[in-house]
């Protein structure tokens, strides 16, 4: 698993690789997690050029090539990579007075750039001379008499768990009346669970086998533990003693029995269950989170309770009385950036 940078290159699931193909993602306000290898190298960089005005500075304002490299290796260090590791200067070069810089990090590299004044960090420029891509057609609905809704998310990813956070009203109201599932995506290359690897590191691995087998072996408790682990855990997963801690509570107050998760999640009963979802991601191209597929159809709406209501009501062949009910159309914040 390797991040280039050359444009229209295909990166293997699990790798994000700017190009012009998903540069639209990085619009002001939308964040964006770049991570090669399992998510060694996490870079959150928000693109600031276009609502600061993307264009070059007046040639008394320029900073010198060298001078701007020094001070991004100085910001990547301090703000974005993980504690204890540092990124190094590749290279750099100016087009049109824009400053390209390929950096260095546990072996793999990345490009971002600057303004030619070194104010505005990004990831990938636009070039508005190029043709646009059409606009993506969305499918109609495809009708069942019950809807599978397959929401495909990263245990750590934060755009993951907010989708999981608006996707829990419509389970708690159309749970009997659709199929409403988590599913993981991963990369396995091997047949032991440590050949796991998830975008956010081990700890995001074993949490998504652990989640498999809680699916498993305590049937429609998954919704309740995510809830309860999205609020209580997760925001702890970079304290492992605090983060095991809550794991341990959160079984515990809904009356899991701990020792079975962990023999499930450690053993072959959960590599192949996640390896299920892995070869279900695939076959439907998938690999950012979170991903809803709803009879097979991909959604690209807004992520609330209510869009996804309506979004799975639309998908029966008659909606059940349910759909009337009226849910939260409250977004959270960058609720539209994904983990790739």
């Amino acid at each position: 698993m390797t991040q280039e940078t050359k444009p229209e290159e295909e990166s293997p699931r699990g790798v994000s690789v700017p190009s012009s193909k998903n540069a639209t993602a990085l619009l002001p306000g939308k964040w964006r997690l770049i991570a090669p290898l399992g998510g060694i190298f996490i870079i959150l960089i928000a693109f600031l050029a276009f609502s600061s005005g993307f264009f070059p500075p007046a040639p008394g304002n320029a900073v010198t090539p060298s001078a701007c490299g020094d001070k991004v290796l100085q910001f990547v260090n301090a703000n974005l990579v993980q504690p204890g590791t540092s990124a190094s200067l590749v290279s750099v070069s100016n087009t049109g007075g824009i400053y390209a810089f390929t950096l260095r990090y546990q072996s793999q590299n990345t490009t971002v750039f600057t303004t030619g004044d070194c104010t505005n960090l990004f990831v990938n420029p636009i070039n508005m001379s190029a043709p646009a891509a059409p606009p993506v057609q969305q499918q109609p609905p495809k009708k069942s008499s019950r809807p599978e809704a397959d929401l495909y998310v990263m245990a750590f990813c934060p755009y993951g768990t907010q989708a999981e956070t608006a996707m829990g009203p419509v389970e708690d109201l159309l749970g009997s009346k659709a199929d409403i599932r988590i599913r993981y995506i991963t990369t396995i290359s091997g047949n032991t669970t440590d050949s796991v690897q998830s975008l956010h590191g081990k700890a995001e691995a074993q949490e998504d086998l652990r989640q498999v087998c809680i699916n498993q072996d305590y049937p429609g408790q998954l919704w309740n533990y995510v809830k309860l682990f999205d609020e209580q855990c997760y925001p702890q997963r970079g304290n492992e003693t605090a983060f095991e801690a809550c794991q341990q509570n959160v079984t515990s107050a809904l009356n899991m029995d701990a020792a079975k998760i962990t023999s499930c999640a450690t053993g072959s009963d959960g590599l192949a269950l996640l390896k299920a979802d892995e070869m279900d991601a695939g076959a439907n191209g998938i690999s950012g989170s979170p991903t809803l597929l709803v009879n097979g159809v991909e959604y690209s709406g807004a992520r609330t309770p209510e869009a996804y209501k309506e979004a799975i009501c639309n998908s029966f062949d008659t909606a059940p009385s349910e759909c009337t009910t009226t849910l939260s159309n409250a977004t959270t914040t960058n609720s539209g950036g994904g983990c790739a």
